[in-house]
């Protein structure tokens, strides 16, 4: 009898399309066509287009968490067959530009530019902190160098950009050895308000409200005052500096003046939102500026109420009242599916894109909106035939409308025209109501360089920029052609393996061949970290809204000093392995600590649908 029979074909056909899969794995994931979902990105909106960078990506298949190495924009002119704003990937951005979680993005819409601050290294040892930007007319990134050693990089604060004055503001957020390098201890919540201005690459330390450390709350710029104010409300306080969060209550509003550098607190009315933290939020105005109207959505809670919350709330300033929003109306509570860590941008003062976010509820796995990649829209105003909040984007609403949920409390018209102007308890401080009575103008900023499209060909100069870090065309294709060489040579390598495995079975039986001299076995590591999916998501015919939340060409521009200027050396995407992680787990530990097999999402049973419902 013989000691060894031939293998059938279908084993050598598994084989084969073992082999076929192992190419396959090699391409880089698409983050438009394999989307499953996001959370805890960096978000700008300059020139009509909404830039995405960074946070936890999760492609299909499978489910698992990935940082995300892409840098993507929605275009706000061109709309999608999904009733959103069309996708794209391309951006330049290679591996010495870091890719984090929980940091911002501050636009320059001035000056074209993005600069990418803050945020964990969620994968790899930290970097040293060196503020990266990206020049929006050249498509590449730049370093600036490094900050004063007093100046750190922190994650999940909140922050915001004032273009028009070229400052940019950053409050509280996390200290940790996942955000500043060589940090020795536990994390800790910073009390201090960072300042950058742009036009001088200058950092500054503001002092904040007060001691206490503050983070994951959020954050917007109001043109009310002389040159503005920063409104920031939610999230926790570090009440003993060991990184455990306490609720910071939402019916205390924390307000910077940027005129005269001084903070005001102020206590509000009405029906306030229940403490939560990682959600989103964004500021519009009536167009008298009788009222400025902040709308937030989701977040997650605190213990034992962590779960989070699935709704709108509107803050309303000046008269500082909290109203509950049209979704999901009072008969659900605080909704269905819960969600956090998604990002907010308020486009044209009408409408707000809610992009990504992590579910809580722990139901069975889903993907948020695959063919829209996760964006949903708050129509501000409700100015659409259905009278409803979320709804499909529309690239040619241009002015807001305050809607009848609002001036039930403060009055007026959908023009403006506010009759409630001041808090029912009066304001805590006597120069806060005098600075509420005041418009910031939008100040008169010029650009430091040629922002002309027409200049676009000529690229700066060396002397004229900061280091750039761009890929140049020809590496791309270098890298390119060496992935499908990589592939093509794993299918070759099968193909032999497969062959001397039949040569082998078909020589005289009993007589085990030899094996091959001389050959060693070949590991391949694939070109970008595996990326797949999570739980999670809406049905695919719900265009807009969230199951649950972050903010043009030239030639020259100001020169810098040499020093600190080199980007890191190109060290090509994360291993694999290196970037797996259990599903849902967040850039904060102690938020939810939960089994893959308690992942978030929605289940396949719809929620009833009422006006305000997930529609669209």
């Amino acid at each position: 009898m013989d000691q060894f029979s031939r293998p059938s074909w279908p084993r050598h056909t598994l084989l084969l399309l073992a082999c076929f899969l192992i190419g396959i794995s090699l391409a880089q994931k698409d983050p438009k066509d394999n989307f499953c979902r996001r959370f805890g990105q960096q978000t700008a909106v300059v020139d009509r287009k909404l830039y995405i960078d960074g946070g936890i990506i999760n492609y299909q298949p499978p489910r698992e968490n990935f940082t995300n190495t892409f840098f993507t924009y929605n275009d706000l002119d061109s709309i999608s067959d999904g009733d959103m704003p069309e996708f794209h990937t391309g951006l330049a951005k290679n591996g010495s530009i870091p890719s984090v979680e929980g940091g911002i993005l501050w636009e320059d819409s001035i000056n074209k530019r993005l600069y990418l601050y803050g945020g964990d290294f969620e994968d790899g040892p930290t970097e040293p902190f060196n503020l990266y930007s990206y020049d929006i007319l050249y498509d590449e990134w730049h370093t600036y160098g490094s900050p004063p050693n007093s100046v750190k990089a922190a994650s999940y604060g909140a922050g915001v950009s004032i273009p028009s004055r070229g400052e940019a503001y950053y409050y509280g957020g996390w200290l940790s050895d996942k955000s500043v390098q060589d940090w020795q201890g536990e994390k800790v919540a910073s009390s201090g308000l960072i300042k950058y201005t742009m036009d001088s690459n200058k950092w500054s330390n503001v002092t904040g409200p007060d001691d206490t450390g503050r983070a994951e709350g959020v954050m917007v710029f109001l043109p009310v005052g002389d040159d503005g104010m920063l409104i920031y409300f939610g999230g926790g306080q570090d009440l003993n500096g060991t990184g455990t969060l306490e609720p910071q209550p939402m019916d205390e509003i924390l307000l910077y003046d940027v005129a005269n550098a001084r903070w005001y607190t102020q206590k509000t009315s009405g029906d306030a939102p229940a403490d939560r933290r990682r959600f989103c939020g964004g500021a519009t105005w009536a167009q008298d500026r009788s009222s400025y109207n902040i709308y937030i959505f989701g977040g997650r809670g605190f213990p034992p109420h962590e779960t989070g919350y699935d709704d709108i709330y509107i803050l309303t300033i000046p008269s500082f009242q909290w109203i509950r929003g049209p979704y999901p109306g009072y008969e659900n509570g605080t909704g269905t599916y819960p969600k956090s860590m998604m990002s907010c941008n308020v486009i044209d003062n009408t409408q707000m894109l809610v992009i990504g976010g992590s579910y809580a509820n722990a139901t069975e796995k889903e993907c948020d909106v695959p063919s829209i990649q996760g964006v949903h829209n708050m129509n501000l105003g409700k100015q659409n035939d259905e009278d409803a909040i979320w709804a499909r984007y529309q690239d040619d609403l241009t002015t807001y409308e305050v809607p009848v949920d609002i001036r039930k409390s403060i009055g007026g018209s959908a023009k403006g025209g506010a009759s409630e102007t001041t808090p029912i308890s009066g304001f805590n401080d006597p120069d806060l109501e005098v600075l509420m009575t005041r418009t910031a103008e939008s100040g008169t900023r010029s650009a430091t360089r040629a922002t002309s499209t027409s200049t676009k060909t000529a690229a700066p100069s060396a002397s004229d920029e900061p280091s750039s870090s761009s890929l140049s065309t020809g590496a791309i294709a270098g890298i390119a052609v060496g992935c499908s060489v990589a592939s093509i040579l794993a299918l070759l390598g099968c193909g032999l393996l497969i062959y001397r495995r039949r040569k082998h079975y078909s020589g005289p039986r009993g007589v085990a061949a030899p094996p091959p001299q001389g050959e060693t076995a070949m590991a391949h590591n694939p070109m970008s970290p595996g990326q797949s999916t999570s739980p999670g998501g809406w049905d695919p015919n719900q265009v807009s809204s969230p199951a649950g939340t972050t903010p043009s060409h030239g030639v020259a521009s100001v020169v810098w000093p040499a020093r600190n200027r080199s980007a890191s050396e190109l060290t090509g995407h994360p291993d694999l392995k290196r970037n797996e992680r259990p599903v849902e787990l967040p850039a904060d530990e102690n938020m939810h600590d939960m089994h893959r097999s308690e992942l978030s999402p929605m289940s396949n049973a719809s929620p009833p649908q009422s006006e305000w419902s997930h529609r669209y």
